[in-house]
């Protein structure tokens, strides 16, 4: 017979803790109370589609944070995590016979937001809802940042690196739309093709003493002459030599250069079939020369030269405005108004107290028990006579 898994308090609290910390993640950088609308085409949003209002068949729509608690609850909703520069739907001419409750005063139409079938609950080259009930194989779904659609894992065409939380991907379609991102792909997105652009640097580095020996190796007279001369005439030519490397230095930085041209002139070759993973930073490494940024422009991507584009500077964010709200809890603003000995006093039985119920219940898990009602409160009755036998003070015999 086999016993059945528990799981104490603390579990729950840890969970409960490590869940918190992710909604705040995805949420927090949205407001909860106010209609998104007003701010226009948000920069990066969590937002909704309501399979209720818009089914499919209809207009894909989405709704902001707010908008899903007032207006939409009780409906069924698709949870979209985030999307960029969208506006809100919310009560425009995609919903027939709905008024938003937070903002009255909507175009009928948001002309610049953009769409997929993830507004109708459908993701993947599968095009499979999720969570899918009739797929039994366990696959983490990724973003294209692209495209913004989920992808499972295994339809990406590639092997999925470690620590894929950290890094960016792009689909093979999105790949194959732009081509250009294959060459920064070669040199950006394998770690091998990284060695050997740092190889090639120090080479060229190496390159460079040889070929000012050759400039300074020319410091002998070439004629008899007296040494004073031949002095004077050395330093002229050192002069020159300095007078023409600066102004080769000074014509290639008003050059303008263009980051892909160099990266395709040095013609490395990556398979171009499959998704492609970037590491951190590489939208810094993309060019944003005059020429590129018409190119990526052209192509809607300008957002990748925004390294605050990114999903994970958007949860930063969240997390750090969690963080400031936490800074005004009602209970630290009630300890703002106690003496310091109070405070302290306070700050240590709460202390003490947790301390204690983590024991405890640590004593059922271990014993593999089920926490009941009873055993709670058999705890703070404890707790309770407990902290009437410190107030009472010390006893003395007479």
């Amino acid at each position: 017979m086999c016993e059945e898994q528990t799981v104490s308090l603390v579990d729950v609290l840890e969970e409960d803790e490590e869940l918190e910390e992710e909604a705040s993640a995805v949420l927090a950088g949205s407001d909860s109370d106010l209609c998104s609308y007003p701010q226009g085409y948000v920069k990066r949003q969590a937002l909704y589609a309501c399979n209720t209002c818009t089914p499919k068949g209809g207009e894909a729509a989405g709704v902001c944070l707010a908008c899903s608690y007032k207006c939409h609850e009780g409906h069924d909703l698709y949870e979209l995590y985030t999307k960029r520069d969208f506006r809100c739907d919310c009560g425009n001419r995609k919903f027939s016979g709905l008024q938003c409750k937070l903002y009255h005063e909507k175009d009928d139409v948001n002309s610049q937001n953009k769409y997929n079938h993830n507004f109708f609950g459908v993701y993947c080259t599968c095009r499979r809802p999720y969570p899918d009930p009739d797929d039994q194989v366990e696959d983490e779904m990724i973003q294209c940042v692209v495209c913004e659609d989920w992808l499972h894992g295994r339809h990406l065409g590639c092997v999925v690196p470690d620590c894929v939380e950290l890094q960016e991907m792009i689909c093979e379609s999105c790949m194959n739309k732009n081509p250009f991102l294959w060459i920064y792909a070669a040199h950006l997105a394998v770690s091998s093709t990284e060695v050997l652009m740092e190889e090639k640097k120090e080479e060229s580095a190496a390159d460079v003493p040889k070929k000012e020996k050759k400039v300074d190796d020319v410091v002998e007279p070439i004629c008899k002459r007296s040494r004073e001369e031949a002095e004077s005439s050395c330093r002229q030519e050192e002069l020159q030599v300095m007078h023409h490397k600066r102004d080769q230095s000074e014509a290639e930085e008003a050059k303008p250069s263009c980051k892909l041209k160099e990266l395709q002139a040095m013609q490395l070759k990556k398979d171009q079939s499959g998704a492609v993973f970037w590491p951190s930073m590489w939208r810094s490494k993309l060019c944003s020369c005059s020429t590129c940024q018409v190119q990526l422009s052209a192509a809607g991507l300008s957002f990748l030269l925004d390294e605050l584009d990114t999903v994970l500077a958007y949860e930063n964010k969240g997390k750090t405005n969690e963080q400031s709200q936490q800074g005004h809890d009602p209970l630290m603003s009630a300890l703002d108004n106690l003496n310091r000995v109070q405070q302290l006093e306070i700050i240590h039985g709460y202390n003490d107290m947790k301390t204690e119920l983590k024991d405890f219940l640590q004593t059922f898990a271990a014993e593999g028990k089920v926490v009941t009602s009873d055993d709670i409160r058999q705890f703070f009755e404890q707790q309770s006579r407990k902290r009437r036998r410190v107030d009472a003070g010390p006893f003395y015999c007479s």
